[in-house]
């Protein structure tokens, strides 16, 4: 029963941050992975590299896009289950969902094999970037097992009062990363399949972690035979909907972002674009990471129908991140020439493209926090409908209003704004689902 205390104790600003801070750390450490790659290959290889791996970021994202789907409302099924007392069947199901993450890991490679040419062919690209994209993705497919697995345990750890393990995994694959990144790059002179390879073997450390750890019978979750419940298969599917929505559109969004850039300035436009995605992406991380640390406790409160502290938990949450907000706005603003510059030598004219961009992108960082909390708080309260509908129209319906309408009236300003409009948009939409249904849960 000592694993449970962690869900047992009052809902304190404490005792939220000792679950959550792990996670935290683990998903910037998480998202230092691409953008090491990008710091790398910008370095050692140029700009060109670097627009062709935000080129080739669609295609990643929908090799993740199942895995997940899987990983969120799967976690949210299997702590529901654990909340009402059903520990058994939960573990049943966690052991199920992981195979089927293995399955769906080695059908997505095979087709990703078999698109990889007749993708970038079709992109008009030059053919320096074009073979870039090909060499990255085709190194990046070998770990589509791994990847998926790391989404997964990376979660499963977090719901299994292991959220320090997966701390120390996220850092040590990160460092990996890091160092094999040089290595592989400028050591071996792989080039920026290198990068991919080196992405790979770090994200494997979650995987392997996580296959010893869930084995043994002692932790809180682990391995049993799997059963086969289409029920779980869907409820998980339906649940993670959202985030496997997020996952594609932001693929489709990145596309989108790419074309504009390519058509108003070219492909130092898309290198500008890559370096302003990573710092949305450190920053979103922090959002994620606290999302993904408090979804547990949220499952359980509500599997276990306490509202009182249910209602504690999202209040102190909201609390939270309007202090991270306020932070990283700040940073962003302060330290946008710093930021661009460890990308793109000042004198670059990719350089003073991602330094005006940065700043107009940074408002967007005051309604973020907000729309990913919502997001996942539907999906750890078992409302995958909703939860899609607020990640749906905050990706895709908003950005393509945004992206269609504003650079033809503002031209490239228009296209850094495009993403704090979809954003404001998305958060006075989430403002209105979280009234909407908050009698229903009792928050």
């Amino acid at each position: 029963m000592e694993n449970l205390n962690i869900y047992d104790k009052p809902v304190t600003l404490g005792n939220i941050l000792k679950f959550a801070v792990p996670t935290i750390v683990m998903t910037v450490f998480m998202s230092f992975y691409t953008m090491v790659d990008g710091l790398f290959v910008s370095n050692l290889i140029g700009t060109d590299a670097l627009s062709a791996i935000n080129l080739t970021a669609p295609v990643i994202q929908l090799v993740t896009a199942i895995s997940t789907m899987l990983a969120t409302g799967g976690s949210a099924v299997v702590m529901k289950k654990m909340g009402e007392q059903k520990r058994e069947e939960a573990k049943e199901d966690f052991a199920f969902l992981i195979l089927i993450n293995v399955i769906a890991g080695m059908v997505m490679c095979a087709v990703g094999y078999l698109a990889i040419d007749p993708v970038f062919a079709g992109m008009n690209l030059s053919p320096d970037v074009e073979r870039y994209c090909v060499e990255y993705v085709s190194r990046y497919l070998i770990f589509t097992v791994p990847i998926l697995l790391m989404n997964n345990f990376t979660l499963y750890m977090i719901a299994g009062d292991r959220a320090n393990l997966s701390l120390i995994c996220s850092v040590t694959g990160g460092i990996l990363n890091m160092v094999l990144d040089y290595v592989l790059i400028a050591g071996f002179g792989m080039g920026i399949g290198g990068a991919a390879v080196a992405t790979g073997l770090g994200y494997s450390v979650t995987a392997a972690a996580g296959l010893f750890v869930f084995s043994g019978k002692k932790s809180f979750l682990h391995f049993k035979k799997p059963v086969f419940r289409l029920k779980v298969l869907v409820n998980a599917a339906a649940n993670g909907c959202s985030e496997m929505a997020t996952a594609l559109v932001t693929g489709i969004i990145t596309m989108m972002f790419n074309w504009t850039m390519l058509h108003y300035v070219g492909e130092d436009g898309v290198a500008a674009v890559t370096i302003i995605m990573y710092v949305l992406m450190f920053a979103s991380s922090l959002y994620t990471g606290y999302s993904y640390g408090v979804a547990p406790m949220i499952s359980y409160c509500h599997g276990e129908k306490n509202h009182e502290k249910l209602k504690k938990l999202i209040a102190t949450s909201f609390r939270v991140i309007t202090g991270i907000s306020l932070v990283t706005v700040m940073a962003s603003f302060m330290l946008t020439k710093p930021l661009v510059s460890i990308f793109a030598r000042p004198d670059h004219p990719v350089y003073e493209l991602a330094a005006a961009g940065n700043r107009i992108c940074t408002m967007a960082l005051f309604f973020i926090g907000f729309n990913i909390f919502a997001s996942g708080m539907f999906t750890a309260l078992s409302n995958g409908a909703v939860s899609a509908v607020l990640a749906f129209s905050r990706s895709f319906v908003f950005m393509l209003i945004t992206m269609l309408v504003l650079p033809c009236i503002l031209g490239v300003n228009g296209i850094w704004l495009a993403t704090p409009a979809a954003e404001w948009m998305a958060f006075c939409l989430s403002g209105f689902l979280f009234l909407k249904y908050r009698k229903r849960y009792g928050y």
